[in-house]
């Protein structure tokens, strides 16, 4: 018997229902205070646009980026919705030039589709692509999550440990990092008990 072939990130988002819901992920959306009062936000891996919305919502010029057109659909209709605008665009984050120094906020929210080596690519990327003295906000599951499976992937390469991130942003100055278990309800893609860390690192000036 062949194994099920597993869902394309199109047909994930297929559903008319928001798959991780229609409010910002919890974490972000209680860090407001390290948001500058105007300025410019990457939103990675956005999906149908619940993140990049509410940062628009704070004032922001965001850029969305999604490999998927299915979820950038849903988050043109969830900006209009939330009567905001959004920058959208397709991006294969494999190859997606990152430009420097042209954000000064970069949300990534629960991007563990990527193993380590794209990791690495994307931690590099997302540093470049800060304006000094901006903000990365970045919530993920760590190691721990496999045992719950409430969400995330199924590969421990993907996960993150505090002093993963410790490593990757040692030239940063790490304002929060905090590994903690939590209940979260975001659509049906994160639901349950899970084991999260969270982390607000500022570019040096």
């Amino acid at each position: 018997m062949n194994a099920r072939k597993p869902l394309s990130w199109d047909e994930r988002y297929s559903k008319e229902s928001f798959l991780f819901g229609e409010l910002p992920n919890a974490f972000l959306a209680s860090r407001a205070q390290w948001l500058p009062a105007r300025g410019k936000a990457l939103a990675i891996a956005d999906g149908e646009g619940r993140n990049g919305v509410w940062l628009a919502e704070q004032g922001l010029d965001v850029l969305s980026l999604d490999a998927s057109a299915v979820a950038q659909a849903k988050a043109r209709k969830l900006a209009s919705r939330r009567c905001v605008s959004l920058d959208l665009e397709i991006a294969d984050l494999d190859h997606w030039v990152f430009p420097p120094r042209e954000f000064d906020v970069v949300a990534a929210i629960f991007i563990q589709f990527a193993g380590p080596d794209l990791r690495k690519r994307l931690f590099e990327g997302m540093k470049s692509a800060l304006r000094p003295g901006g903000v990365l906000l970045l919530e993920g599951y760590r190691v721990e999550q496999l045992a719950y499976g409430t969400g995330g992937p199924s590969a421990v390469e993907n996960l993150y440990t505090p002093a993963l991130l410790h490593e990757a942003f040692d030239d940063f100055e790490i304002l929060e990092l905090n590994a903690h278990d939590a209940e979260i309800a975001e659509g049906d893609g994160h639901k349950g008990m899970s084991a999260l860390i969270d982390m607000v690192a500022r570019k040096p000036e």
